[in-house]
């Protein structure tokens, strides 16, 4: 039985494949075409699929899409009636697109799938739809380990639902709650995005990033103004503020004024405001979220609990989460936004549609989110012949003993292997990894490999058998989704002069004997590598470890700003040419900037991506 999920023109599309339960292949759209957050129907994943599931579209017993856009279209009328007049011009714009193809997406979708399968639209296979919150809950629940739980999701919207709670058990899931548009935790901090100059629906990581420079000054401020918080999290926003409902743009008039300014341009300077401002609003994101969590637990009374939605991204929460939270357990799925709506949406139909049975597991099903294409030795040669790289070929062990030296000379590695990830975190099969007891790797990665913002966070990958001598933090993290102190023994003390830092000035203060993956309030978004799921970049981090005594590397996604994880082998070797990266490595294949003769600083091809 095989069941093909889409997710689609809204952002991050996405196809997913899923037989007799098991994931095959899941891949997002923007890999393929170099768009990020490509929102078109996904063509080249679900091509992706169909060449990894060794199967052609007419072998598809259903066809699943992650949403019900009818009643999308329900709400963004609805809320037109509810503040008319206001918002007649961003309700002309928004009809315009439905008009034209959202409002018939179920013949939209049919025409494009008959044109991959080449066959009328009569003969594909039936196709069915999910709502947005239970993709989101079934990709949640479904992979996870447990054979119940409560299930929270909480992103911007969806149909209506904006935040939600599900009970689930085996193979059902069963709906408790939900808070409606536009009661939406994600928009509350998309708002907050948008205010201090990043870009809404990818910037929300550069203001969790931003927020330890910072003060929560505005705490106070933000509660007794834009949200009314219950004391079980359930919330409203006072609309006053935002203009999302009615406008083209997040917040208004009335919240520049409460906050004494308009809106931060995109790339300017940025100020200890912007840095306070970022403080107050991830510490009212991790209040809701603690609130609603014990909710959840003091309702269903389960130990066990599973997120999703794109506010289960903010890995500081979740670790905030874990610490105080009453759940024994927690799993999050890994691609939690909207591409992994398509997972969510298969599994559905699997679990809920076909009332197959499901058990519990003593781990997740998504092995390692390692579900994208993968390319062989003889496929990455070619290519490297074709654009005569200077290159070594080298067995694996000589392979991982030689990268280990490497990094441990202080050089930055591009490391291309296996199956790309699926969401968001590049987690060792398209990393850029360095040493984290160098204190420039922070600063070189951001500034001359990254191109990106130089108070941006690096995450560590380290063994799994080792997390708890190096970050308080006693449980597995394999997706990159949680946050942990440093160890304190490995905290580097401060004179009073040094303690006075504020700003961006703390970034120039190196925090532990890893300072390349301590934040300035000595956090880091924990990896934990397991022998099981990724058994190469794993002993590579044990070859570092027997070499330097470290067993931890500097974790950063294949990309530069602007431009999606790289997917194939050439887009890989595109971005270590244009970088400032000392040395690559695709499978077995190594690399040397330095032998690379027509290599030379180009920065010109920055103009080909949008720069968020």
């Amino acid at each position: 039985m095989n069941i093909l999920g889409i997710s689609a023109y809204y952002h991050d599309s996405a196809a997913a494949l899923v037989q007799d339960g098991k994931i095959l292949a899941a891949a997002q759209e923007e890999r393929f075409t170099r768009k990020k957050h490509d929102a078109r129907f996904p063509k080249n994943a679900i091509l992706y699929t169909f060449t990894e599931g060794k199967i052609p579209l007419q072998k598809i017993d259903y066809i699943v899409f992650y949403e019900k856009p009818l009643v999308t279209f329900e709400r963004l009328l609805e809320t037109y009636l509810a503040y008319a007049p206001q918002g007649f011009h961003s309700f002309l714009t928004a009809m315009t697109a439905w008009l034209q193809e959202k409002l018939y997406l179920k013949t939209v979708l049919k025409k494009e799938l008959a044109k991959l399968a080449n066959c009328k639209t009569s003969q594909l296979p039936p196709l069915l739809f999910t709502e947005h919150h239970q993709s989101h809950a079934a990709s949640a629940f479904f992979p996870s380990p447990f054979e119940n739980a409560a299930i929270l999701c909480l992103d911007a919207v969806g149909e209506w639902a904006t935040t939600s709670l599900w009970l689930g058990e085996g193979n059902q899931m069963i709906p408790q709650w939900e808070i409606d548009f536009p009661h939406s935790l994600g928009l509350l901090y998309s708002a907050f995005t948008y205010y201090t100059g990043f870009k809404v629906n990818s910037g929300e990581y550069k203001l969790m990033g931003l927020a330890p420079y910072g003060e929560p000054k505005y705490v106070d401020l933000i509660f007794e103004n834009l949200i009314d918080l219950k004391d079980d999290g359930t919330f409203r926003l006072n609309m006053k503020y935002f203009n999302y409902a009615t406008g083209l743009t997040m917040t208004n008039q009335n919240f520049d004024n409460l906050f004494g300014s308009p809106p931060r341009k995109p790339e300017s300077k940025l100020t200890q405001r912007e840095m306070n401002i970022a403080a107050s609003i991830q510490k009212v994101t991790e209040e809701i979220v603690l609130k609603l969590a014990n909710t959840a637990h003091r309702e269903l009374g389960l130990e066990n609990l599973c997120l999703a939605g794109g506010v289960a991204l903010n890995c500081v929460s979740n670790g905030r989460l874990l610490r105080e939270g009453k759940f024994k357990n927690i799993w999050i799925q890994p691609a939690a936004g909207d591409s992994g709506g398509a997972i969510g949406a298969a599994l559905s139909v699997w679990y809920q549609y076909l009332e197959k049975p499901r058990k519990g597991s003593s781990s997740d099903h998504m092995q390692g989110s390692y579900l994208g294409p993968k390319f062989e030795s003889e496929e990455i040669e070619q290519y490297l012949k074709d654009v005569k790289a200077n290159y070594t070929y080298l067995e694996e062990v000589q392979l991982l003993q030689e990268v280990a030296q490497i990094l441990g000379q202080g050089n930055v590695v591009g490391w291309f292997q296996g199956r790309m990830e699926f969401g968001p975190r590049a987690l060792g099969n398209r990393s850029i990894i360095g040493d984290p007891r160098n204190e420039k790797m922070q600063s070189v990665m951001n500034l001359k490999i990254k191109y990106r913002e130089s108070f941006r966070p690096f995450a560590p990958s380290v063994l799994l058998e080792r997390v708890s001598d190096y970050f308080d933090l006693e449980t597995s993290s394999p997706y990159m989704l949680l946050v942990a102190e440093v160890k304190e023994d490995l905290h580097l003390p401060m004179n009073e002069e040094q303690k006075q830092l504020f700003g961006i000035e703390k970034l120039k203060l190196p925090r532990s004997k890893i300072p390349a993956i301590t934040h300035v309030d000595y956090s880091a978004r924990v990896q934990t590598v397991h022998p099981e799921t990724n058994p190469r970049y794993y002993k590579l981090i044990k070859e570092f470890e027997a070499l330097t005594g470290c067993g931890v590397l500097v974790n950063t996604s294949f990309n530069v700003r602007g431009e999606p994880i790289v997917c194939t082998p050439e887009d890989a070797h595109r971005c270590f040419m244009r970088t400032e990266m000392d040395y690559l490595v695709l499978g077995n294949y190594l690399l040397a900037k330095s032998e690379q003769t027509q290599w030379q600083k180009d920065e010109s091809w920055k103009n080909e991506f949008e720069l968020d």
